[in-house]
C-alpha cells in the first residue's frame, strides 16, 4: 500500500498514513502524542525519480531496434531532422 504525508492544520506537524488507493482522502486524524482528532490536509511530494545522462532515446534499448532504425534512415531522408526533435520531448518532461 503507498504511504501518504498528511499535515495537521493546527500545528503543522506532519504524520504518514498507509491507504490503499481506493480510500478517499483523509480529514482528520487522531494526533499521535495525544490521541485528540484534528484537522488535516494531504501534503503532495515530489516524485523520486530523476534522470541522468545525456538523454534517452528509442535507439537506447538495444541492437535490435538500431539495426531496424538504421534500415528506416535511408527510406525515410526526411525523417533525419525529425529525430533530433525526438530526445528533446523526453528531456522536457
Amino acid at each position: 500500500m503507498p504511504t501518504y504525508v498528511y499535515k495537521f492544520i493546527d500545528s503543522g506537524e506532519t504524520i504518514e498514513v498507509q491507504q490503499a488507493f481506493s480510500d478517499d482522502p483523509l480529514t482528520e486524524i487522531a494526533h499521535p502524542t495525544d490521541g485528540v482528532v484534528k484537522p488535516v490536509k494531504k501534503v503532495f511530494t515530489p516524485v523520486g525519480v530523476s534522470f541522468k545522462g545525456g538523454g534517452f532515446y528509442k535507439t537506447d534499448s538495444g541492437s535490435s531496434s538500431k539495426s531496424s532504425s538504421s534500415s528506416a534512415t535511408p527510406s525515410a531522408t526526411p525523417a533525419a531532422p525529425a529525430a533530433p526533435a525526438a530526445p528533446s520531448t523526453p528531456s522536457a518532461d
